[in-house]
């Protein structure tokens, strides 16, 4: 009978390779299957996770994250379908609103919030959720639901926010819709010391910031119908909230949002009473 070390040689002899190089793969099999079940426990914390936030989440090279999902055919449990939002407002006048984004950068938080609204059909009816994120941190910092979306919706959401941060932005910054652009909100943020800042008319990647957030945020929520009273559905979102903020990878920060305004303060303590 051959040894073990005789079959080895006779088959890299087969091949035409090094013996070495059947030891190295045997090694590299295993450390891929070692790594494989490091992304599936990560995958299975996060579901809607890419290769680049999983990747982020192990501290590894991306390029070996996607290497490795791509051989085990590792996919992210939940799938993105693209749905239409808010209708535009296309008939009505542009303002004169500068959109501050394009000229002021921050660099700490409370310079700039950005706002939206997004609905969900629930129980027969639409629901509608407004939400609030610092622009330099990309938290949420406040949200409402309710089933009408007009400017006491947005108000709301504006409220939270003031609630939870104790302070007021500079600026606030947000699309055309006419919940933002009406007079009474304009009151409420000049009350505040706040001015208005709008994008465009139909151009949404002026406040991608919160479409990206709604994108994902839409699809990690999953189907409103496993929730059978409404109490359950808003637990859920302020679930959904808390798990953006303190657990899920942001990709331009590297970092959930809580962990980057964290950061930001121990670095900036001069800052934290802002």
């Amino acid at each position: 009978m051959a040894t073990h070390a005789g079959t080895k040689q006779t088959i890299a002899r087969q091949l035409g390779i090094a013996r070495s190089s059947l030891y190295y793969r045997s090694r590299q099999a295993a450390s891929d299957e070692a790594d494989k079940a490091s992304i599936e426990t990560v995958m299975a914390k996060h579901p809607a996770y890419g290769h680049r936030r999983v990747a982020l989440d192990l501290g590894v090279n991306h390029k070996k994250t996607q290497r490795l999902m791509s051989k085990f055919q590792l996919r992210p449990k939940i799938s993105r379908r693209w749905s239409p939002d808010k209708p535009d407002d296309r008939k009505r006048p542009e303002t004169q609103v500068v959109n501050i984004l394009k000229v002021l950068c921050p660099i700490r938080p409370n310079v700039i919030w950005v706002g939206d609204f997004t609905y969900f059909w629930y129980q027969g009816r639409f629901w509608y959720l407004a939400t609030v994120l610092d622009l330099y941190t990309r938290e949420v910092i406040g949200w409402h639901l309710a089933n009408h979306h007009t400017s006491a919706l947005i108000t709301r959401a504006f409220q939270d926010a003031l609630r939870r941060t104790k302070t007021a932005p500079q600026y606030f910054h947000s699309d055309q819709g006419s919940e933002y652009v009406s007079g009474r909100y304009a009151i409420v943020l000049a009350a505040r010391g706040t001015k208005r800042s709008h994008a465009r008319k139909s151009s949404p990647w002026q406040n991608g910031h919160q479409e990206s957030f709604y994108s994902n945020f839409k699809l990690e929520l999953g189907d409103l119908r496993r929730f059978p009273e409404l109490g359950q559905l808003i637990e859920a979102i302020g679930q959904q909230i808390s798990y953006y903020n303190t657990r899920r990878i942001h990709l331009s920060l590297k970092m959930p949002p809580l962990r980057f305004r964290q950061t930001h303060y121990k670095q900036q303590p001069a800052y934290a009473s802002l």
